[in-house]
């Protein structure tokens, strides 16, 4: 005779043994369910170059929304919302995918006041969207933090989400989500419209109501041939339709470079995508020099998706270390946050953990610090160095990283999906203006790296040699 408890056991290892395998997707049926309907959809808020009195608003509606329509008010503590709004129209520009005809909308908010809460609400054919309420930056230094997310990409809604909302959930009021880049993955076997759907579907209203500061990834271009047989990569027409960026970038590259000065941080935007593999190196490197030698800022934060130093990949991304390194070390940039590897690394001095962590014993002036950082589900093992280089590293692990920005202290958090804090430093400014790195937390877990084939949460390591 079986017991009940052997029963229930048996009968949960079959149930459990059936749900790990993974389920068929379902084949894509044209409009559903990310068509464009009556009612405005993917409502995105980006900053403008001047936050404390620039921002806008991208969305989308059907066709039937032919203009570009939304109110704008001071945030009231009662309803009468509406009675203290005006109306500001924007620029519409379509497009036709899988999933139908669609209308993408832009409105770009000037002379607004700094430190204030506004509400605003965008118009589609069968009415307005909710009210959505935002902070403008205050003028000058004034301490905030920020979500900063590594690759998304694959399982944007099914997996990613998790983590995209863990963060959400975990950090209270943040006034930024920094995007390190590959937000979908634009296969040519996936719908894009779909991704660009759950990726929406994924932040919901956060995205709408806290400015996003997005770096564009090489899975936001598209692969296409020349007419003599050449290669060619043109930008998806999602990114320039569903994000209105700061215009202050590289000539020919503003889509995806730009700077963003918020409350005594200057983000500095870069596209590795084209320096890369569209000969932008150059243009892009004197920008960086540029804006990195006007900033005013207290601190200065750069962007970008291909990480200088590789956590996954056999060889560091030469051409942008070489060009942009020394640049970062002369102008004392100071965290330089990256994408790309689908691995977690932290890395503050190229000679290793070893030399790091001298240094620090040794009281020396340390940054800019490297990171990589990943999000959604598909993962890449690590490389030989990065046991060795980085200062912590994991892989099979989804993480979000939270930046409390303070007058002298930059204190950065990394957490898994799950809400675990995994990694922990702080970069404390001196009165001469140099960085010390601070470890405050000493009882951090092992780090999570795949043995053999046994992955660490203890079933197969999913990761791929890259």
């Amino acid at each position: 005779m079986i017991r009940p408890t052997l029963l229930a056991l048996a009968l949960f290892s079959v149930i459990n043994s059936a749900s790990a395998e993974p389920a068929a997707p379902l084949p894509h049926s044209p409009g559903a369910p990310y068509a464009a309907t009556g009612l405005a959809d993917r409502i995105v808020l980006t900053p403008g170059a001047d936050p404390a009195r620039e921002m806008a608003v991208t969305f989308r509606t059907d066709t039937r929304q032919q203009v570009s329509q939304l109110q704008l008010a001071p945030a009231l503590d009662g309803p009468q919302l509406a009675k203290a709004a005006h109306e500001v129209e924007g620029t519409s520009i379509s497009l036709d995918n899988e999933n139908g005809a669609a209308l993408f909308h832009q409105v770009r908010l000037h002379d607004l006041q700094p430190g204030t809460a506004y509400v605003y609400r965008v118009k589609g054919s069968d009415g307005w969207s909710e009210w959505l309420q935002f902070h403008t930056a205050a003028e000058g230094f004034k301490p905030f933090n920020f979500i900063y997310m590594g690759d998304v990409q694959n399982d944007i809604l099914s997996l990613a989400s998790r983590s995209i909302r863990q963060a959400l959930q975990s950090v209270a009021n943040p006034a930024l989500i920094v995007h390190a880049g590959d937000l979908v993955s634009q296969r040519e076997d996936l719908v894009h419209d779909d991704q660009w759907g759950e990726w929406n579907q994924a932040g919901g209203f956060n995205y709408a109501m806290i400015p996003q500061v997005l770096a564009a990834g090489n899975h936001e271009y598209l692969d296409g041939l020349n007419p003599d047989g050449s290669e060619t990569r043109t930008l998806g027409p999602h990114w320039s339709r569903q994000f209105a960026l700061p215009q202050n970038g590289v000539e020919g590259v503003k889509n995806t470079t730009y700077f963003v000065d918020y409350q005594g941080v200057r983000f500095i935007v870069l596209d590795g995508t084209s320096a890369l593999d569209m000969g932008t190196l150059d243009q892009q490197t004197r920008w960086l020099e540029q804006s990195l030698k006007n900033s005013p800022a207290r601190w200065n934060i750069v962007v970008t998706h291909q990480p200088v130093f590789t956590c996954a990949r056999p060889e560091d991304t030469e051409p942008l270390k070489t060009a942009w390194k020394p640049l970062f070390e002369r102008y004392a940039v100071d965290l330089v946050l990256q994408g790309h590897d689908h691995c977690y690394s932290r890395v503050t001095h190229e000679a290793g953990r070893v030399a790091a962590k001298a240094a620090r014993a040794g009281g020396k002036v340390q940054g800019p610090v490297y990171m990589v950082s990943v999000a959604g589900s598909k993962m890449y093992g690590l490389n030989d160095r990065a046991h060795q280089q980085p200062d912590r590293s994991a892989e099979e692990t989804q993480l979000y990283q939270t930046v409390d920005v303070q007058d002298s202290r930059l204190k950065v958090r990394s957490y898994t999906a799950a809400g675990k804090l995994y990694d922990a430093f702080d970069l404390e400014r001196d009165g001469k203006n140099r960085n010390h790195l601070r470890e405050p937390v000493k009882n951090l877990p092992a780090e999570r790296a795949c043995t053999q084939t046994a992955g660490p949460d203890g079933f197969a390591c999913s990761s791929r040699a890259k």
